[in-house]
């Protein structure tokens, strides 16, 4: 797999962006980056919603939007992989081109606008899992829709069985509207309509519901939606989706685009507010943390602001597959270098 990705990744970033993640995904199918990834520190065991997890570090959605590939990036030595935004009818996102990359700046900014190719054909993929590993799913509603509790709820009662947890993703900057979602009172209506579309789909068994939220919420909107999920409207929140802010120093020539912005610049905005919803929800929600990690002490250090798991994604565009592996065995030896026998042990210490 190193060897294949020392020549296929450079060839690879002289694609449009959109372009070589299609022939990534077409080459993860065929089997050509996947290999077996060796076994997992002891200290990298962690649990979350009585789930356990061979490792912390997880795929974040957006990669495999139509989950056509989880089972080989689940080979690849991911912890649990998250796919998604589904969409509950197919939609081909806003017009091209959508998705830039910065390399200068490790980032990418992207306003693809929840592309789908909807329910029917993400089912149709889950229902080839052919493996044990932890597999989440990421819904959205269509562009269109005037019921997004509708959307949200055909959505999670169609995948239910087949989802370790699934996630309501109501932070994406490019779908009009999305983000207003994030209010309290609407969101508690939302969550609801969710939660009893879960129920109704799998009445003898209890789906984690976690929310994805924005990196630009105002410190009441923290407050409010942190109130939401401790009240039992989610079962854990996912911080941070992309940022619509732009850092000032971002060298990139694609920096002016619209769209949402990831990657490196993302790491501080997301980490302070992982910091914030841990101290706003006193440590009594598994926490997600999203945003500019590309080693293993960035990991850590969103371990220590209070997650307790931790996912990535635009870093492998630039480091490729082999950064998952690096990442695990550097968390393992921070951890174990502070004393901490376990990942759970060190979540949130620096509130401590």
């Amino acid at each position: 797999m190193t060897d294949f990705y020392a020549w296929f990744g450079p060839v690879l970033r002289l694609l449009p962006p959109e372009t070589a993640h299609r022939v990534t995904i077409r080459a993860l199918a065929a089997g050509l980056l996947a290999s077996r990834a060796d076994i997992d520190d002891p200290v990298l065991k962690t649990r979350a919603w009585g789930v356990q997890f061979p490792n912390p570090i997880g795929l974040a959605a957006g990669f495999d939007k139509d989950a056509e590939v989880f089972m080989p990036m689940l080979r690849l030595g991911f912890g649990f992989v998250e796919v998604g935004s589904i969409t509950p009818r197919p939609q081909p996102g806003n017009p091209r081109p959508r998705v830039f990359r910065l390399a200068e700046d490790r980032a990418v900014i992207n306003r693809l606008g929840f592309n789908s190719a909807g329910l029917a054909a993400a089912v149709a993929n889950l229902r080839r899992r052919a493996s044990a590993g932890i597999v989440g799913v990421n819904l959205g509603k269509n562009r269109d829709s005037a019921d997004a509790a509708a959307d949200y709820a055909a959505g999670a009662a169609a995948v239910a069985a087949m989802a370790d947890y699934l996630v309501i993703n109501v932070s994406s900057p490019n779908t009009p509207g999305l983000r207003a979602l994030q209010e309290s009172a609407t969101l508690r209506v939302l969550l609801n309509v969710v939660r009893a579309a879960c129920r109704a789909a799998m009445p003898d068994r209890s789906v984690p519901l976690l929310l994805k939220i924005a990196p630009d919420l105002a410190p009441a909107d923290r407050v409010d939606i942190s109130q939401v999920a401790l009240d039992g409207g989610a079962d854990g929140l996912i911080v941070s989706n992309t940022t619509i802010a732009r850092p000032p120093g971002l060298r990139g020539r694609a920096a002016g685009e619209s769209g949402g912005l990831s990657g490196r610049p993302l790491f501080g905005p997301s980490t302070e507010l992982l910091r914030d919803v841990y101290r706003l929800t006193g440590g009594r929600l598994p926490l997600v943390g999203v945003g500019g990690v590309a080693s293993g002490a960035d990991a850590y250090a969103k371990i220590r602001a209070g997650a307790s798991l931790v996912q990535l994604y635009t870093a492998l565009i630039y480091e490729g597959p082999g950064l998952i592996g690096r990442i695990k065995r550097d968390l393992a030896a921070l951890l174990q270098a502070d004393g901490f026998s376990s990942v759970a042990e060190a979540v949130g210490a620096d509130h401590r």
